[in-house]
């Protein structure tokens, strides 16, 4: 036989020990790392039974993180929706300098840390800020306040749509955009009748990534929030204070909360790659 064949011979040709052994040590480690975690975080939250855990969630201040974090969602992820379709459109149907550049800047937040994008935004709008004697003067109020929690939050969380979004578009092409241009259809009705239908499942891909990140974020808005009870408290800010005041029951039920949103996120995840996949396979078949 000859070698290279040999080298590259099918993965399915392994014994079945090892086939079994692989398949073994990974269920283990997402056990491990995923389900037993997670597992954690139920079975401590019910330690105390149905009412602690009512009576935890139900909490005036457990109440407003949680509205809080509601509200950031509605603003950032809405927000960053549209600046995902309007980055990808650019960049993957027009060619204009500065490209590229936009391109590392829409990557930006994945090689920043957290905690230091919120310093950022401190430096900027804090009461020392470069921003700060202004604002003070209007009487407005950014960081330690929601503002700030809603900047941080889309600062974070913008790249995922666009990052959704623009690999697809750069496959589908302009073919289909410049056959409706030149059939006379308009800029905007080229994009909700040909461009929109073609990434509506990527774009609700990203929208869905984007929501799990901006409830879930903790790293820049704890350092623009200020932890005010009551205020400017998220969800996760507000496990933080109950876990450090050793109230246990109470952190690990607003942490199920999370947990919750984990797995609806994930399941909503499996069934749009199912409908996306579904979508991709027929749009092949018909090219």
């Amino acid at each position: 036989m000859d070698s290279r064949t040999e080298a590259f011979r099918d993965p399915t040709a392994e014994p079945a020990w090892v086939r079994r052994g692989l398949i073994a040590l990974a269920l283990l480690l997402l056990g491990g790392l995923v389900l037993l975690p997670l597992a954690v975080v139920i079975v401590e939250a019910l330690r105390q039974g149905w009412q602690a855990y009512l009576a935890a969630v139900t909490e005036a201040d457990t109440r407003a993180a949680i509205r809080l974090t509601l509200l950031v969602a509605a603003i950032s992820v809405p927000a960053n929706a549209v600046f995902g379709v309007v980055a990808a459109w650019a960049i993957t149907k027009f060619s204009f300098p500065g490209k590229r550049l936009l391109l590392t800047f829409i990557d930006l937040p994945f090689t920043v840390s957290p905690v230091v994008a919120g310093l950022v935004f401190v430096l900027l709008f804090g009461a020392q800020g470069w921003f700060g004697g202004w604002l003070r003067e209007h009487e407005i109020k950014v960081i330690f306040a929601v503002p700030g929690i809603v900047l941080a939050t889309i600062f974070i969380t913008f790249p995922f749509v666009a990052r959704e979004l623009i690999p697809l578009m750069q496959q589908q092409g302009r073919d289909q955009e410049e056959a409706a241009a030149s059939l006379g259809a308009g800029g905007w009705t080229v994009f909700w009748r040909v461009t929109l239908p073609n990434i509506k499942w990527a774009l609700l891909y990203g929208v869905l990534l984007c929501n799990a990140r901006a409830m879930g974020e903790f790293g820049a808005v704890s350092v623009v929030s200020g932890h005010i009870r009551g205020l400017t408290n998220t969800m996760p800010l507000q496990v933080e204070i109950l876990y450090n005041e050793f109230n246990f029951a109470a952190a690990f039920a607003v942490a199920s909360l999370l947990a919750l949103l984990a797995l609806v996120t994930l399941g909503l995840k499996l069934w749009l790659e199912w409908r996306h996949g579904d979508a991709l396979a027929r749009r092949a078949r018909a090219h």
